[in-house]
């Protein structure tokens, strides 16, 4: 609440002096009743001297109705040339080694759930793919359903192996038919294509086509790293030394093809960084349009004051000169 005038408060110090100078002048008007020999003051004179405070209030309302109490708030209309992106991330047995804290995956998890955070404006989807592929997620610009998807994530759901075509090809035919002006696919995989039907060249191909930019992501260390063999009875998994590759080239051909970037991320901090240098390149153009609106409060005191001072000259001009006739 705000006060668009306050300086009419000032008038209260003189008109309250000019009340109280009224109240010493008037002479109190006493009045007795006698019943069965007592006396006692008449209870129309209790209501003359309590009126004394009317005039009070209704000047204060009048002095405060002036001020023009109002409440202010801003509106924001918000304007967005969003970006459609599609997360494709590999879910295959070797994105639980364990040269990232505490697997690959769960560390991809906690980063792109915090790029998706970072894009309210945008429609983000979700693929995943192993030895196959398919759509955990589709377009959507609800972040809350993004990140539940992108939590949901875990290995074992698809048959082992990695796909990386049929990977990229099920995000190209979530973004083919978008109408947005910026179209991209962030891929992220650790190792090297041995699955699917899909050549990863092909899929490229289709994405550059369709306008679609790739940036493919390589996570993992190099060397030898405590990777998953097989699963146990009771289906957890059993690890053993595993020398880990990467097609590096392949993902290299893929970024440049379609006027993407290639990365590769050897700790969480490199993948974050990442996320971040993606963020920066595509950014969503928004034109944001602030609206000021005022709504008035000083008819509530305006006609509290009317009121009081209405009941005022009534009771002291009408009503009480009636009791002295």
């Amino acid at each position: 609440m705000l006060l668009a005038q306050p300086f009419w408060l000032l008038l209260l110090l003189p008109a309250w002096w000019l009340i109280w100078r009224r109240r010493r002048s008037d002479t109190p008007l006493a009045l007795s009743s006698a019943i069965d020999g007592v006396t006692f003051a008449n209870w129309r004179s209790r209501v003359r001297k309590h009126l004394f405070w009317l005039p009070w209030m209704a000047v204060t309302c009048l002095c405060f109705a002036m001020t023009r109490p109002q409440h202010r708030w801003q509106e924001e209309k918000i304007k967005a040339e969003a970006l459609d992106i599609v997360l494709t991330m590999d879910i295959s047995l070797s994105m639980l080694s364990r040269d990232f804290e505490p697997d690959r995956l769960d560390v991809a998890k906690r980063v792109a759930i915090d790029f998706a955070r970072k894009r309210p404006y945008d429609r983000i989807g979700l693929v995943a793919f192993a030895a196959e592929a398919f759509t955990q997620c589709p377009l959507t610009t609800d972040k809350n359903v993004v990140q539940g998807f992108i939590r949901e994530l875990q290995v074992g759901r698809l048959e082992h192996g990695t796909a990386i075509g049929m990977g990229l090809a099920t995000a190209v035919n979530r973004l083919k038919d978008s109408e947005s002006p910026g179209k991209i696919v962030i891929l992220i995989t650790d190792g090297e294509n041995n699955a699917g039907y899909i050549a990863p060249m092909k899929a490229t191909e289709l994405a550059a086509t369709f306008g679609i930019r790739v940036y493919t992501v390589g996570i993992g260390t190099d060397g030898v790293v405590m990777s998953p063999e097989g699963q146990n009875a009771d289906g957890s998994y059993y690890f053993a030394p595993r020398m880990m590759n990467f097609d590096t080239e392949l993902l290299v051909e893929m970024a440049h093809a379609t006027q993407g970037r290639f990365y590769r991320a050897q700790s969480e901090q490199d993948l974050a960084s990442i996320y971040d240098e993606i963020d920066r390149l595509e950014k969503t153009k928004v034109e944001i349009k602030t609206l000021q609106r005022t709504r008035e409060y000083f008819y509530w005191p305006l006609v509290a004051g009317l009121i009081l001072l209405l009941v005022e000259f009534f009771i002291s001009r009408v009503w009480m000169r009636s009791v002295n006739g």
